[in-house]
């Protein structure tokens, strides 16, 4: 067992885990924080992406003992007081969300690219979110949801 403390969703977790425990089953399985889903498990569909220290990573690939005091976010912490952030707002508007398996993950790539890039290029989006699968949409109405929230600028 290690012990390990970092910051989820802005707020301070101690735990000891086991030094193969994933972030993902950590997040999942201790914090019961589940937006992040396990689809491959290998780092191809993107469905666990969240953000660590800004950057997204899929969570399935991370052990949680490299988030050792490193800030996690994930998609429980987009939301305010019960409200969805533009970002969230924009996918709900633009019908990006259908079966709803890839969106949180989905989201977290492009609150990371909004992060660093508050007004991307068509090409800068289909980057940001080329690690993530989505069986539904056709990818259209999530770049057009990307586009909308990065117009709307401000808070995201």
């Amino acid at each position: 067992m290690v012990d390990i403390e970092l910051r989820v969703n802005g707020q301070a977790e101690r735990a000891s885990v086991p030094a193969g425990m994933t972030l993902l089953e950590f997040l999942r399985d201790r914090l019961a924080l589940t937006g992040a889903k396990e689809g491959c498990g290998i780092g191809e569909c993107g469905a666990c992406t969240v953000l660590l220290d800004g950057r997204p990573v899929t969570a399935c690939l991370v052990l949680a003992v490299e988030a050792d005091g490193l800030d996690v976010r994930t998609i429980e912490g987009e939301a305010t007081d019960g409200e969805l952030s533009a970002l969230q707002r924009a996918f709900v508007d633009a019908g990006a969300v259908q079966c709803g398996f890839c969106t949180p993950g989905m989201i977290m790539s492009a609150r990371a690219l909004l992060l660093r890039s508050p007004h991307p290029t068509d090409e800068e989006i289909v980057e940001a979110i080329a690690g993530n699968l989505c069986r539904c949409t056709g990818y259209e109405a999530i770049l057009a949801a990307i586009r909308a929230a990065s117009e709307e600028g401000g808070e995201l």
